[in-house]
């Protein structure tokens, strides 16, 4: 195996992931055979005529992304343009993007022919460090973030660094808020691995956005391979997660997923203090040399209600009350199934 590539063990199939420094592979994709590219139009418009030019045009369908897309609308647009290739089942998906363009082709490729090839060029930071694998993909419904969703691995991922510079700012810390989650999930040394490496991480440092993005899989990996389908470790990974998507539809979508998570970290750790499970030092180590230095989204104004109500609606829930992932003072992480209203309501007013 190259030492540039991760593979993932998977009962779905076994896929890797492999680390270019240089847009040659791209070039290899573009020759083959029975393919279609799905791109996101951001991409495609930035790169056209320099890294993608070597695919051609007449094959590919170039996607306009938002949040509002993620939906069974666009796939089924997506397939009226894919069966204009008139294709069949040894055809093979490229998608270059981020989050949602992986979302929609991972579906797509899931259902059509009840499966097709499907290869993902993730082009958003956030996607490098976390959602490329896994082999979830999720589509919203009406106002329910990931309502609907299919496993489905991709046959392989290229990981690119270059597509980073396609990102603003906000959309740049979403990916740095996963990747803190997942280095303060692995552990004291790791964490403080991330908190020595966030200069060189700030100033777009290639060689160190590799290193921790590499991190990041493998860190992931050890989650994902022992519990694919999400029925008990693999809960762990929505560290931050059940308030940060609460957040997100409670705002709209108007913060970047990443910096929800960052925020939804900051609010869980708040709960697990109360609980006495997390000590006030550990908390305020968290918050000053990780979580804080990392939000660049100004103080959301948060509706309590809304907060609480997208909660309720939270797939992990059992039962009545609400679930949370909580952090201790060892990094380790638990989950419990009787977060209450009111400690909702205490935490989002300590928010600063």
């Amino acid at each position: 195996m190259r030492v540039d590539q991760i593979t993932i063990k998977s009962n779905l199939k076994d896929y890797t992931v492999n680390f270019e420094d240089n847009a040659d592979f791209i070039k290899n994709l573009a020759q083959m055979p029975n393919s279609v590219f799905v791109i996101d139009e951001n991409i495609w418009n930035i790169y056209k005529n320099t890294h993608l030019s070597s695919i051609p045009q007449e094959k590919v369908i170039v996607q306009p992304v938002c949040e509002d897309i993620k939906n069974i609308d666009t796939v089924c647009a997506i397939y009226e343009k894919i069966m204009q290739f008139a294709p069949r089942k040894n055809m093979t998906i490229i998608s270059f993007g981020g989050g949602i363009i992986q979302d929609i082709t991972g579906f797509v490729a899931s259902s059509l022919y009840r499966g097709v090839n499907w290869i993902f060029v993730p082009t958003t930071l956030l996607a490098q460090v976390d959602s490329c694998i896994g082999a979830k993909t999720s589509l919203n419904f009406k106002h329910f973030k990931n309502l609907v969703g299919t496993f489905y691995a991709p046959k392989e991922v290229y990981i690119y660094p270059e597509f980073l510079k396609s990102l603003n700012v906000q959309d740049f810390y979403s990916g740095v808020g996963e990747m803190a989650k997942l280095h303060i999930m692995a552990g004291k040394e790791k964490a403080q691995e991330f908190i020595d490496a966030l200069p060189k991480i700030d100033a777009l440092d290639n060689a160190t956005l590799s290193k921790m993005t590499h991190n990041c899989l493998n860190i992931k990996k050890s989650y994902i391979e022992t519990d694919e389908f999400d029925t008990g470790k693999r809960n762990m990974l929505n560290y931050g997660h059940c308030f940060g998507h609460a957040i997100e539809s409670a705002t709209n979508f108007a913060i970047p997923h990443g910096q929800a998570v960052v925020l939804g970290m900051i609010l869980a750790n708040k709960v697990s203090m109360d609980r006495k499970i997390l000590s006030k030092d550990k908390l305020k180590f968290l918050e000053d040399k990780i979580l804080y230095p990392i939000l660049k989204v100004s103080k959301p104004v948060l509706d309590e209600n809304k907060i609480v109500q997208a909660m309720h609606q939270d797939k992990k829930n059992v039962g009545n009350n609400m679930a949370l992932i909580m952090l201790d003072d060892n990094f380790e992480t638990s989950k419990i199934l009787d977060l209450q209203e009111n400690e909702v309501k205490k935490v989002l007013a300590q928010l600063g």
